[in-house]
């Protein structure tokens, strides 16, 4: 989601900007004079007597500039765990590609019955992961024995195998589409 924010986000800023770039390199009115201002005296005077104007601008700026920086702390949050941290005993520790544990809990769970498809990614804390997985049943699939087939033979090796306490996970599952068989 984010992912298609930033895009369209980025379009429209970017339109905007080449839009009036080219406004002012053309010369085109109101920008044809070499003194010529965005505001003049007399259009920020209009508004002086709207006690309303001048602080309904500051807060639409401060909006703005709160809404960037959100936007600015959200692009340095991973959306991936890069690595999980697997306790080996000797008060040290082992790191596990959080890539390489994602994909071995993707190939377990497409192995089970009734799954056509499966996606994981692991967020969360290093010591503390949690999976989101998606899966694309197909349509003669069970939910409930599917989800218990996840929980108990991926979710549980991958918890063991890496020596975590407990491992999370939310699960979403959708069918897989396909198209009606016509009657003969």
């Amino acid at each position: 989601m984010l992912r298609i924010v930033n895009r369209v986000l980025l379009g429209v800023v970017g339109l905007l900007l080449l839009g009036f770039g080219a406004v002012v390199l053309a010369g085109w009115p109101p920008f044809d004079g070499r003194d010529d201002v965005l505001l003049s005296r007399a259009d920020r005077m209009r508004w002086r007597d709207a006690g309303w104007w001048w602080p309904g601008v500051i807060a639409a700026l401060g909006l703005v500039a709160l809404l960037a920086v959100w936007w600015a702390l959200a692009q340095l949050r991973r959306g991936r765990l890069a690595e999980v941290l697997v306790e080996t005993g000797d008060g040290e520790g082992a790191l596990l590609r959080g890539h390489a544990l994602e994909a071995a809990l993707t190939a377990e769970a497409e192995s089970l019955g009734g799954v056509e498809q499966a996606h994981v990614r692991l967020r969360g804390r290093r010591t503390a992961p949690e999976a989101q997985v998606g899966l694309v049943l197909d349509a003669r699939a069970q939910p409930v024995r599917t989800l218990e087939g996840l929980r108990a033979e991926a979710l549980e090796h991958a918890r063991g195998s890496a020596g975590l306490e407990r491992l999370p996970a939310e699960v979403r599952l959708r069918t897989e589409r396909h198209r009606a068989e016509r009657a003969r």
